[in-house]
C-alpha cells in the first residue's frame, strides 16, 4: 500500500507474522498462569486428575496451547497426577495429537474412548475437565469439538468443574447465543470408515478406508457440538478468568481487552 516493492512487502509481513506468533506464545502462558491458579483454588492439594478432549497443545498455538498448556503447568508444578485423554472420534486428534504431546512432555496420561468418559466420572477418578473453544458467543455459550457438551452434562452430575481455556479473541460479541452457531456436517465416511493411513484420500469424498458399517449406510458427523453457559464452571483467558460465565462478565473482558490491546 506504501508502494514498496515485492522484498519490502514480504520482510513486512514476516515481521507481522512473528509478531502474532509471539503475541500467541505469550497469551498461551498467560492462560497456563491463570488456569493452574484456578485448579489450586478449586482443588487445594495438587493431584489434579484431569480429563480433556480433542487437541489444546502446541500443535494448534504458538505457544504452549490453550486447555493443554494449563495441564502441562500443574506438570511441571508436580500438581498433575493424571491427564485422561480423550481419543476425541471419528478423526481421533487426542489420539494422534494429545497423546503425542503428552508423552513427549512427560506427562502421565491414559487414553480413552469417548464412550468411557462417563465411567470415569462415576468412579470419581475426575477432578476437572479442561477444554478448548472454537468459538465463545457472546451469552457465554461454547462451541467445541463434538463430545463436549457430554462431557459438560456429566462433570454437572458429577460436580466436577468444567473449564474452558481460549483466547479473548474466541469470544465473538456479533454471535448472540448457541443456537446462533453454525455447526459443520463432515462428510459420512469419518464416521463408515476407517481410514487406511497408507491410502491417500485428498480430494475423495469416499476415504478409501476400510468401512466399518453396511454399504449405503448415513451417518451423523456434526464437527463441534454446542455447550451452554451455565454448565461452564469458568472461562479461562489470557486477561483473566470469567466465573460465573455471564454475557455481561464476556462483554466486561473483552472491553478490558481492547484498552490492553490500544495502550
Amino acid at each position: 500500500d506504501g508502494g514498496g516493492d515485492a522484498r519490502q512487502a514480504a520482510g513486512a509481513a514476516l515481521a507481522a507474522a512473528r509478531q502474532l506468533h509471539q503475541e500467541d506464545a505469550r497469551a498461551s502462558a498467560r492462560m497456563a498462569e491463570h488456569g493452574l491458579a484456578l485448579l489450586d483454588e478449586l482443588m487445594p492439594g495438587g493431584g489434579h486428575r484431569i480429563l480433556t478432549h480433542c487437541n489444546t497443545g502446541s500443535l494448534v498455538s504458538g505457544g504452549e496451547g490453550t486447555a493443554f498448556a494449563v495441564a502441562l503447568a500443574a506438570h511441571r508444578a508436580g500438581r498433575l497426577r493424571r491427564l485422561w485423554v480423550d481419543e476425541t472420534r471419528p478423526l481421533l486428534q487426542g489420539a494422534r495429537l494429545t497423546a503425542y504431546e503428552a508423552a513427549r512432555s512427560g506427562m502421565a496420561y491414559t487414553l480413552l474412548t469417548d464412550n468411557a468418559a462417563g465411567s470415569l466420572f462415576a468412579a470419581g477418578e475426575v477432578d476437572a475437565v479442561l477444554i478448548g473453544a472454537d468459538r465463545i458467543a457472546a451469552d457465554g455459550s461454547v462451541a467445541n469439538k463434538v463430545g463436549s457438551y457430554p462431557l459438560a452434562v456429566l462433570a454437572r452430575y458429577h460436580h466436577v468443574p468444567f473449564i474452558v481455556v481460549a483466547p479473548v479473541t474466541t469470544v465473538d460479541p456479533s454471535t448472540p447465543d448457541g443456537a446462533s452457531i453454525e455447526v459443520e456436517q463432515r462428510p459420512g465416511h469419518e464416521v463408515t470408515e476407517i481410514t487406511a493411513p497408507q491410502v491417500p484420500v485428498a480430494g475423495a469424498e469416499a476415504g478409501g478406508g476400510i468401512p466399518v458399517a453396511p454399504l449405503g449406510t448415513t451417518a451423523y458427523n456434526p464437527a463441534f457440538d454446542v455447550t451452554p453457559p451455565e454448565l461452564v464452571t469458568a472461562v479461562v483467558t489470557e486477561e483473566g478468568v470469567v466465573s460465573p460465565v455471564t454475557t455481561e462478565a464476556l462483554a466486561a473482558l473483552c472491553a478490558r481487552s481492547r484498552q490492553v490491546t490500544i495502550s
